[in-house]
């Protein structure tokens, strides 16, 4: 079974070994809300409009439903047995003023209090005591969902984005200086590499003497 309380539902466990000396009683459930447990009288017969489901909480202090038997709370347990109570799961009775013992859901939040009720005929032979309080799930308007969480993860998200941008950047400025100095280290190189070898040949110098002025 999906969860144990919903707005609208809750889970008990059936009375199992609980009413065994009572063999030929009808067991049925009492619900209530806690404030106004105290004032049910269990000489209300079920099925009635004084234990009408139609009329709670606004006329009656309780309404009666889930009427079983002995048979349906076997003890012990088979292996196999469903041994929880849905409270609440029908909705096609909900209006039906024919079905005053409806397990229709809850009209409210709560605080609930439950007990079981064994009755021979009309008269109550035994009784649970009434469980500890139920309260009911309650759905959470829009308005009050919190959106912080989502807005800082955007916000990490963005941050995150601009610094994975800013590191792309410079590491693209810093292979970039990297070539800039290996091309200039290589141009350096080359302007004071060794200069070729240049072959000068060699020429005899003939020594031109002045010849004496021409007699005449």
């Amino acid at each position: 079974l999906k969860g144990l309380k919903t707005t609208s539902t809750f889970v008990l466990e059936q009375p199992r070994c609980v009413f065994d000396k009572y063999s030929n009683a009808d067991i049925w459930l009492v619900v209530a809300l806690e404030q106004t447990a105290a004032t049910f009288n269990n000489s209300v017969e079920p099925g009635t409009p004084e234990s009408a489901y139609q009329r709670f909480p606004a006329s009656v202090p309780a309404y009666m439903t889930l009427n079983a038997t002995l048979a349906n709370y076997p003890c012990p347990k088979r292996a196999g047995d469903i041994t929880v109570l849905r409270v609440g799961s029908e909705t096609s009775c909900v209006h039906d003023m024919a079905r005053y013992t409806c397990n229709g859901p809850l009209p409210g939040p709560g605080p609930y209090q439950v007990k079981f009720l064994a009755l021979e005929g009309s008269e109550p032979v035994a009784e649970t005591h009434w469980s500890e309080p139920i309260e009911l799930r309650t759905a959470k308007s829009p308005n009050s969902i919190s959106t912080t969480d989502g807005r800082h993860s955007a916000g990490m998200i963005a941050l995150t984005t601009i610094l994975s941008i800013l590191f792309a950047i410079l590491l693209a400025g810093l292979v970039a200086m990297f070539v800039f100095w290996g091309s200039d280290s290589c141009g350096g190189s080359s302007t004071f590499s060794k200069p070729e070898a240049v072959t000068v040949r060699r020429y005899n110098t003939h020594h031109v003497y002045d010849q004496p002025a021409a007699r005449l």
